[in-house]
């Protein structure tokens, strides 16, 4: 069997290689007769693993990573569409494309058309469907989470996979078996606390003094730590800074998210955020930052006492 497993979503593609790992025997001796290889190898290289009959096992296990979603020579290209057809029965060859193939790629058609191939696209769910994979996660876990809920991990985390599923790993024990609440996420998911932080300087670029102070109050009352508050707003200003000097050259959120290597999400907010200042208000504001770190260190001044004449100075009407 060959097997071409493609698309953005790596979380589910690892689940998947790993439910068919589990299947094909003593994992000891799976272990001994495995090879991993890397998109640089040459078409002999590939042969010679696949080729190979196992060792005191069933099956060879093969792992490629990223071989077909390069551009690939014709030439290899020929040589696997011939070879994989032939493979020894005692063979399990695994394709791993992080990224998707086009439908029209003659390996996928390959592997489409021939019995012992077999092609599965990974593609991370967004919107509705993130929220319907959250609550079937949850149900898998035997537990239940309310809509809101369920919403809300998915507006602050996105399709990052593998943190969402850590996130509601954590929310199932802390719940015990109750409804997860969206209150339950705002107190124990720091991406939430990240989101409420996009609030209030939201709150912030729009001059609206009353919403920024209720959110720090809020923040307050919920027992954040205000140095932790403190970095959240050195962090959320500093990449406020980076995105808004793109934005500045002409840079769309498409094209500033690589750049800075940054979810597009998250690059969404920021875009929007920053047009509620100028470059030059974002490093007013980052130097005020610098000087409240120093007058708390220093212990002319409190962190709580600090943030609150922030916000006040923020919302002044320009």
């Amino acid at each position: 069997m060959f097997y071409i497993f493609h698309g953005d979503d790596s979380h589910a593609q690892q689940e998947t290689v790993a439910q068919l790992i589990s299947k094909l025997g003593d994992p000891g001796l799976l272990d001994l007769n495995t090879t991993k290889l890397e998109s640089s190898i040459t078409f002999s290289q590939l042969q010679q693993a696949a080729s190979a009959m196992p060792f005191l096992a069933k099956v060879r296990l093969v792992i490629v990573r990223d071989l077909l979603s390069t551009k690939l020579d014709k030439p290899f290209q020929k040589q696997l569409l011939e070879y994989l057809p032939h493979l020894p029965e005692t063979t399990r060859l695994l394709f791993l494309e992080s990224q998707p193939l086009k439908a029209s790629d003659p390996l996928v058609k390959l592997a489409e058309s021939e019995k012992s191939g077999y092609v599965k696209q990974f593609t991370k769910p967004e919107g509705p469907l993130l929220e319907r994979w959250i609550k079937q996660q949850v149900e898998a876990g035997n537990g239940r989470i309310t809509p809101q809920a369920a919403h809300m991990l998915a507006v602050n985390i996105g399709s990052q996979m593998e943190i969402l599923s850590r996130e509601i790993e954590k929310l199932l024990l802390y719940s015990n078996g109750e409804e997860i609440q969206s209150d339950q996420v705002k107190r124990l998911s720091p991406y939430a606390a990240e989101a409420s932080i996009f609030d209030l300087v939201d709150a912030l670029g729009n001059r609206n003094a009353k919403k920024a102070s209720q959110l720090l109050q809020e923040k307050f009352l919920e027992g954040a730590d205000p140095f932790y508050l403190f970095s959240m707003f050195i962090r959320q200003f500093r990449l406020l800074l980076q995105v808004k000097e793109l934005a500045d050259e002409g840079k769309r959120p498409q094209t500033i998210g690589p750049e800075l290597k940054m979810h597009s999400f998250v690059v969404g907010k920021l875009y929007q955020q920053c047009q509620g200042f100028s470059l030059a208000q974002l490093e007013q504001i980052y130097r005020h930052l610098l000087e409240i770190d120093v007058d708390v260190k220093t212990g002319r001044n409190d962190m709580t006492t600090a943030l609150n004449l922030l916000v006040a100075a923020l919302t002044v009407p320009a």
